[in-house]
């Protein structure tokens, strides 16, 4: 099906080309999200006299698109989630998630513009990137940890994992003190029968 962009869509094309698509994703996305109209002849006639007032709608809605951008970029959003001892979170994080996040600390993040390359299912420190315009993205990081001071660590660069071998070396090195203790006291009870 032959379609007019009335916006830019990414891997598409530019505002006012017109493309050819598959019909599915012009009844299922383009033309029910407003992004495209049927290629007719009556549409384009329709399309250059609303040329004007699109080009200036994108670029109203663009700019307040950078002014959330230049606030949003770099921002870190803290969500806490169950997870296993060896970081494995019981379920994943969601683009819903990470746009409530976002919400909380007052941006206007809504779920369809996160965008997540794949689940998020471990503790730690991830980039996400979110789609704020056809012409606007940004990079956020979510620190998904089990406690608020586990976030807090995993912020300075800890990860749960590195915690928790040292935790483990700690506990062994304190156990071998503990023995040398027992064998040191013992050695001095057999000195002291001998």
């Amino acid at each position: 099906m032959q379609v007019i962009l009335l916006e830019r869509v990414a891997k598409l094309g530019q505002m006012g080309d017109v493309v050819k698509v598959k019909d599915g994703f012009a009844r299922n996305f383009l033309l029910p999200q407003g992004k495209a109209l049927r290629a007719s002849d009556a549409n384009i006639q329709a399309f250059e006299a609303r040329k004007a007032e699109l080009a200036a709608r994108n670029d109203e809605t663009r700019d307040e698109a950078q002014k959330i951008a230049e606030k949003l970029e770099g921002q870190t959003f803290i969500i806490i989630r169950s997870a296993s001892d060896s970081g494995a979170l019981y379920g994943s994080v969601t683009p819903r998630d990470a746009a409530e996040a976002a919400q909380a600390e007052g941006f206007a993040v809504e779920r369809r513009q996160v965008v997540l390359t794949a689940p998020i299912k471990e503790l730690g420190l991830h980039d996400i990137r979110v789609h704020l315009h056809p012409e606007v993205d940004v990079t956020i990081r979510l620190n998904v940890a089990r406690s608020a001071e586990e976030a807090e660590l995993q912020a300075t660069g800890k990860s749960i994992q590195e915690l928790a071998a040292e935790e483990e070396a700690a506990a062994d090195f304190e156990i071998a003190e503990l023995f040398d203790d027992i064998g040191a006291a013992g050695r001095d009870e057999d000195e002291a029968e001998s």
